[in-house]
């Protein structure tokens, strides 16, 4: 089939508007012994076929077999759509309208009023309140305090020991049964009983409705738990440095309307992808036009971040940022960043909403500026994400 020589991909550039891409350069490879996939097209076909299966790096700490307990990321399928189904309904346009952005508001203004009031402050801590806060409302997981227990579903997904080696990753496992069942007893369990008791508008009473075992709620979760929160916190610090870096993109932000701040965060995200690679097997012989011929048990090492820079694509200066370019290739600026096929981001909506009304008031306050650029960590082998921490920015105190 056509593909790259692994590790190698042809689109990246050493002249790029990409905060993180000299990091990724470095950590981006595929899997051993899978078949490198690099261009746009080429990803879109794999991820559209039937015949392929999420795959996972072989130390994925949540990798499981048996669906009771699976991540949705590794379901397919019947059981694959039954775990959408239960979660789509609060990720549409009115939903997110009536449901999702008051909230989304009053936290933002409750967040930067604080920030106000001393005059500095961790952006990175900012954007973890305000996503926690989010998911664990539309989850339902608001009977414990909110950081306590979206740390016990990190750790209980293996962060970070698993991918520093050593003893740290032969004890990830225990650790992360240890977190997970001390999650299920101290933050799921009350939850569960509050809406056995009272029905709310939230994921957890729509399982109870389904007649979901507490197990089943505790995997939905800590699913959708991490994987709505850990992302949305990266993108929204990320997309603050390039606007305070960048005072002229800055400035075309907060002109804009929402399409056209939502169009500033995508173009942003294209460049600045949260999962860099992803992974699929396929379960059949498969001939497609865009692909050629995979053999049944090939493994594919899917690259994120070079299909986003596919020039046959996404047009001349893949590398430099083009909030226009969407529009002018009648294209509605998603590209690989959220995926594509089943497994789709169900959330991409919500996170891009959640980001701007964020930077929006962030940027109008007097004053605010980065006083310290974030530290950058990646975090192999699942989706070669990047972390940025420890961004210090400053305002004129209230």
């Amino acid at each position: 089939m056509p593909a790259t020589e692994s590790g190698s991909c042809p689109f990246f550039s050493n002249h790029t508007d990409s905060k993180t891409a000299a990091m990724a350069a470095r950590f981006v490879i595929p899997e051993v012994d899978t078949t490198h996939i690099c261009h746009f097209d080429q990803l879109r076909a794999v991820l559209r076929n039937a015949v392929m299966r999420q795959n996972g790096a072989p130390d994925a700490p949540n990798k499981r077999e048996d669906p009771m307990m699976a991540s949705i990321f590794f379901l397919h399928g019947d059981a694959h759509k039954r775990r959408r189904a239960a979660i789509s309904g609060f990720f549409t346009p009115k939903a997110i309208a009536t449901r999702h952005l008051p909230g989304i508001a009053r936290t933002t203004d409750s967040l930067l009023a604080a920030f106000r009031a001393k005059g500095e402050a961790l952006l990175d801590e900012i954007s973890f309140h305000l996503t926690a806060q989010v998911v664990a409302e539309i989850i339902g997981l608001t009977e414990t305090p909110l950081l306590p227990l979206m740390h016990r579903i990190e750790s209980a997904n293996g962060a970070p020991a698993v991918w520093r080696g050593g003893l740290g990753k032969l004890l990830a496992p225990f650790k992360s049964w240890f977190y997970a069942m001390a999650f299920y007893l101290r933050d799921v369990r009350p939850a569960v009983a509050a809406r056995r008791h009272v029905r709310r508008d939230d994921v957890i009473s729509k399982l109870l409705d389904e007649g979901r075992s507490g197990l089943e709620i505790m995997v939905e979760c800590m699913t959708f738990g991490l994987a709505g929160q850990g992302t949305t916190r990266e993108f929204i610090v990320v997309a603050a440095w390039h606007m305070f870096d960048n005072a002229a993109l800055r400035e075309q932000f907060l002109a804009a309307d929402e399409p056209g701040q939502t169009a500033i965060l995508m173009e942003i995200l294209r460049l600045e992808p949260q999962a860099s690679m992803i992974y699929r097997t396929a379960t059949d012989t498969t001939d497609d036009p865009a692909i050629g011929v995979i053999a049944q048990g090939e493994r594919l090492s899917l690259n994120v971040r070079a299909a986003n820079l596919d020039e046959s694509v996404v047009g001349p200066d893949p590398a430099r940022i083009d909030p226009a370019r969407a529009t002018r290739l009648k294209n509605n600026g998603a590209w690989m960043s959220f995926g594509d096929g089943a497994h789709f981001c169900p959330g991409w909506q919500l996170a891009l909403a959640e980001t701007r009304m964020l930077l929006d008031k962030l940027f109008r306050i007097p004053g605010v500026r980065l006083v310290r650029a974030p530290d950058m960590q990646w975090t192999p082998p699942m989706l070669q994400s990047y972390q940025l921490v420890n961004a210090v920015i400053a305002c004129d105190k209230d």
